[in-house]
C-alpha cells in the first residue's frame, strides 16, 4: 500500500465488513470476490493514488474495487492509472428523483393500477427491449450528446439537464471508441430498466429534516409523492468494460505493471488504452443519462394517463440525477495543494458542497442533492453535499443500503411468498420481471439504510 485504506462504518456495519472477511478466510481464499477490506487495501497500492483508498458505509465486495470504494489518481503523475474495475460494469448506473404535486391520498386508491401502468410502459428484465425508436445513427448521437439528444428528440424537458450530474452530457465521449458488439447490445435497450437491483419506485415523503433545502428541491410537504428511477447503461456499458479489461491486460504486460489482483487491470491514464477507455466510458455514461431520461418520459406518460392530466400540470420536474459508477477529472485539495485528479467512484455518489461551480444554480446555497436509495419496504433518503465530505472523501458518499448477503444466499433462505406477504402488509404494490428478484432484493438482503446514512 502506498496510501492508507480507510472505511467509514459504525459498530453494526463493521461486523458485516469483518464477517465478509471471515467467510473468505474460512473458504481458504477460494470462490467469489475478495472481501471488501482486502480490495480497499489492494486499491491503495495502485500507481498514482493519492491521500487514501476510501470505503464508504455501504461497502461490500465487487469486481476489482469494492462496491462503495472511492480512489483518486494524480493526473500530473505519469504513472497514474485508470481501472475499469474502479468504475464497474454498469457504467453510470445512477438514480434520479422526480417530484409531483400529488399526495399519498391521490395515489393510494389507484396504486395497483399505477404500478401496472408503469410496468406496462417501462420494459423490464434481462435482455428487455425498449420502445424508444433508435437507429444506429441515433445511438451514435445519443452516445456523443447524452441528454442533449433526449431534449432534441422530445424525450426530455430542456430544464431536466440543469438538474443532472454533468448536465447530462460527458463532453469527452467518443462513440468511435465504443465497440460494435457494445453498440449492438445497446441499440435495442434504450429506455429499459433492466434487472437486478434496478427499479422504478413511487415514493411518499415521510419526514422533512431541513425545510429550506427541501423547498429548494420542490419537496414541500409530508405525504408528497415522488418517483425514483435506478438504472444504468445496460448491456452497452457492460461490454465497454469487458472490452477495456482485455486491452488493458495487454497494456499492463507492455508497461510492466504488476498488481495484487488481476481484476484491477488498468492502464496509465495518458496511454492510448487509458484514453480510449475514458472516451468509451464517457459515451456509455451518456447512454445511461439518455436511458434514464427515456424512462422519465415513459413515467410521465404513465402518470398523465392515470390521472388524466399533463406531466407539467402534475409538476413532474426532475429534482436531480446522480451517477454511481463513474470516473471523472476533478479538482481537489490534497495536502494543502489544489490537484487535478481522476476520481473513481464505484458504488458511490458525488456529493459536492454549497457554492461548488459544478452544481446547479438552484442548489448553490444548499449543496448538491444526494439520492440514497433504500430497498423494497424500507425508506430512501435525499441529502445534500457538505464541505466535510469534500475534504475527507473527494466529495463522495454512499449510494444505497449495500448488500448484506449474496443473491444466492437470499434465494436459499428467503421465501418468495413470505416476502410478498410482508410487502403487502406494508401496503406496497410490486411488479417484477422474475420471481427470484423478490428474494434477491428483499430488505433482509441489504444493510440498514438508516445506519448507512
Amino acid at each position: 500500500m502506498t496510501v492508507p485504506g480507510i472505511v467509514y462504518v459504525n459498530d453494526a456495519l463493521k461486523e458485516l465488513v469483518f464477517d465478509e472477511l471471515e467467510q473468505h478466510c474460512k473458504a481458504g481464499g477460494y470462490g467469489g470476490f475478495l472481501p471488501a477490506v482486502k480490495q480497499i487495501g489492494n486499491v491503495a497500492a495502485l500507481p498514482g493514488i493519492v491521500k487514501y483508498s476510501v470505503g464508504l458505509p455501504d461497502t461490500h465486495s465487487g469486481y476489482g474495487f469494492a462496491i462503495g470504494n472511492v480512489a483518486a489518481f494524480d493526473m500530473d503523475n505519469p504513472e497514474s492509472v485508470v481501472s475499469p474495475g474502479g468504475v464497474g460494469f454498469d457504467i453510470n448506473c445512477g438514480v434520479r428523483l422526480l417530484r409531483t404535486n400529488l399526495t399519498e391520498a391521490d395515489v393510494g386508491p389507484v396504486k395497483e393500477q399505477l404500478a401496472q401502468s408503469l410496468f406496462d410502459h417501462i420494459p423490464v428484465g434481462v435482455g428487455s427491449k425498449g420502445v424508444i425508436p433508435t437507429s444506429a445513427d441515433d445511438l451514435d448521437c445519443a452516445l456523443e450528446m447524452g441528454m442533449d439528444w433526449s431534449i432534441r428528440e422530445g424525450y426530455a424537458w430542456a430544464e431536466d439537464k440543469e438538474h443532472c450530474e454533468e448536465f447530462g452530457r460527458m463532453l469527452q465521449a467518443d462513440p468511435t471508441k465504443v465497440g460494435k458488439r457494445a453498440k449492438k447490445r445497446g441499440l435495442p435497450q434504450l429506455g429499459t430498466l433492466g434487472a437486478g437491483n434496478h427499479y422504478c419506485e413511487i415514493q411518499v415523503v415521510d419526514e422533512i429534516f431541513d425545510s429550506h433545502a427541501a423547498a429548494r428541491m420542490g419537496i414541500d410537504r409530508v405525504g408528497q409523492v415522488c418517483i425514483m428511477i435506478h438504472s444504468g447503461s445496460r448491456g452497452l456499458g457492460h461490454q465497454v468494460a469487458t472490452d477495456s479489461l482485455i486491452s488493458m491486460e495487454n497494456a499492463m504486460a507492455r508497461d510492466g505493471l504488476v498488481l495484487n489482483d488481476r481484476q484491477l487491470a488498468c492502464a496509465r491514464i495518458n496511454s492510448p488504452e487509458g484514453q480510449d477507455y475514458l472516451s468509451a466510458m464517457a459515451a456509455a455514461a451518456n447512454y445511461a443519462f439518455v436511458n434514464r431520461s427515456s424512462m422519465t418520459f415513459l413515467v410521465r406518460q404513465a402518470f398523465s394517463k392515470q390521472f388524466n392530466s399533463t406531466p407539467d400540470d402534475l409538476d413532474m420536474h426532475l429534482i436531480y440525477d446522480v451517477s454511481h459508477n463513474i470516473a471523472k477529472v476533478e479538482q481537489h485539495m490534497v495536502n494543502g495543494q489544489l490537484k487535478t485528479l481522476l476520481v473513481h467512484r464505484k458504488g458511490s455518489t458525488r456529493a459536492f458542497p454549497p457554492h461548488h461551480p459544478l452544481i446547479p444554480v438552484d442548489y448553490q446555497f444548499i449543496g448538491q442533492p444526494v439520492l440514497i436509495g433504500g430497498t423494497m419496504g424500507t425508506c430512501s433518503y435525499v441529502l445534500t453535499g457538505t464541505q466535510k465530505g469534500m475534504d475527507e472523501t473527494f466529495g463522495s458518499t454512499c449510494h444505497g443500503a449495500g448488500r448484506a448477503q449474496s443473491r444466492s444466499k437470499s434465494r436459499r433462505i428467503l421465501s418468495y411468498q413470505d416476502v410478498l406477504d410482508k410487502l403487502k402488509e406494508q401496503g406496497i404494490a410490486i411488479r417484477v420481471a422474475s420471481p427470484k428478484l423478490v428474494m434477491e432484493e428483499a430488505p433482509e438482503s441489504y444493510k440498514d439504510v438508516t445506519a448507512v446514512v
